[in-house]
């Protein structure tokens, strides 16, 4: 097990650099083949690219290899819906029964002006 991590200290890093180095060398190519013969801009060289790259990444998240939930947005979304679920059990908890059924009327008045479902046939 312990020979496992040995590695895999050793390599990461390796792997970090060479994702990095592939990443600034795919931006400088992509750059210099297309915006100098479309818009007459310059060439780069490869640390504009890096810097192109992580200024990318600053301003729109990407590359994170996070996906949906594990993104930051995601986590928020998803700790924000858990806490207004508490917030609506706790409410239901403490409602009367007459309660209830008035929040349900009330709801049920908003979802009919939705769509019907696919599956319900139009009544014309």
């Amino acid at each position: 097990m312990k020979k496992k991590w040995i590695w895999i200290a050793f390599l990461a890093p390796i792997g970090i650099a060479l994702f990095i180095a592939i990443g600034g060398e795919l931006v400088k190519l992509l750059w210099n083949w297309l915006l100098p013969p479309l818009f007459g801009w310059r060439l780069i060289t490869f640390w504009q690219a890096l810097a192109l790259l992580v200024l990318c990444r600053i301003l729109f998240g990407g590359l994170g290899g996070h996906g949906g939930r594990g993104h930051m947005r995601g986590r928020m979304k998803e700790r924000m819906a858990e806490r207004m679920g508490e917030r609506m059990r706790e409410r239901w908890e403490h409602m009367t029964p007459e309660e209830r059924e008035k929040f349900r009327q009330g709801l049920r008045g908003c979802l009919d002006s939705v769509a019907p479902p696919p599956d319900s046939k139009p009544t014309t």
